[in-house]
């Protein structure tokens, strides 16, 4: 039940995707499984800190397929568990030094709870994502044998990578958020406004990405930002009556653009 709860399958994205950037930064094996296991840990405490602090929400919107809301699992194993890994992320995350645990405990971690807690039901909703995603280039490069600060571009590309998860993540559930109050940034924009918002600013991320590093952008660069524009193009034109979920497809697949764009200048971060 505890694994129904933490949001395993964006935990697992999110630290297999730094992982990857560790290990395109150079920080070696040893590095690069110190990341992975600080940033499992930060996800799993994030995810269960939403879940409980979401449950009643949940309940009301009759969501079966959360533990909490269904009385299958009580609040306090998932307090417990989210209070367990955040321990366990603190020691993880010096793992790779002071300076880079900092940036991960202070930004992707804090950001993720401060959202649950609080911000996730305000204007500024979009906040905690920004600065949460944009401090990952940092844990990364900040934990090399030589630390640095990140390239501003991987720092911006991370932030709109962030604010565009954001986006994605709330669109399906909108009119339910709505129902029980919630009112963050895309709720009070609405459905069809982040239907078109989502990849917009996926798509700028790509964009950063490529004309952001040092050096002439490669044609392949410029050939997978015109590919990632016409994705969008066709997704965001799209009708969203009947429900159609062509935007959200057309978001992930820009996001996943983004990220493997990312990958590669992953050795020109630092």
């Amino acid at each position: 039940m505890l694994l129904r709860s933490c949001h395993l399958e964006p935990a697992l994205a999110v630290t297999v995707f730094v992982t990857a950037l560790a290990v395109a930064a150079g920080r070696g094996v040893a590095g690069s499984a110190a990341v992975a296991a600080a940033v499992l840990a930060g996800q799993l405490s994030i995810g269960w800190c939403n879940d409980a602090a979401d449950a009643q929400r949940d309940a009301v919107c009759g969501r079966a397929d959360k533990p909490l809301a269904t009385g299958e699992l009580p609040p306090r194993a998932a307090v417990v568990a989210a209070g367990t890994a955040l321990g366990l992320c603190v020691p993880l995350s010096l793992l790779s030094g002071v300076a880079a645990g900092a940036a991960h405990l202070g930004g992707m971690v804090a950001a993720g709870w401060t959202y649950n807690l609080r911000l996730k039901h305000t204007v500024l909703s979009p906040l905690p994502y920004a600065v949460g995603f944009g401090s990952l280039p940092a844990f990364v490069t900040l934990g090399l044998p030589s630390p640095s600060w990140p390239a501003w571009w991987a720092v911006t590309a991370g932030a709109l990578l962030g604010v565009g998860a954001h986006l994605v993540n709330v669109l399906p559930d909108i009119e339910n958020d709505l129902a029980t109050g919630v009112r963050g940034l895309p709720q009070r924009l609405g459905g069809p406004a982040c239907r078109w918002l989502a990849p917009c600013v996926l798509l700028a991320a790509l964009g950063v990405l490529v004309a952001g590093p040092p050096g002439a952008a490669e044609t392949s660069d410029w050939a997978l930002a015109a590919a990632a524009g016409i994705v969008a193009a066709a997704g965001t034109a799209v009708p969203s009556r009947g429900g159609s979920r062509w935007p959200f497809r057309a978001a992930i697949v820009v996001a996943a653009m983004a990220v493997a764009q990312l990958l590669v200048q992953g050795s020109e971060m630092a």
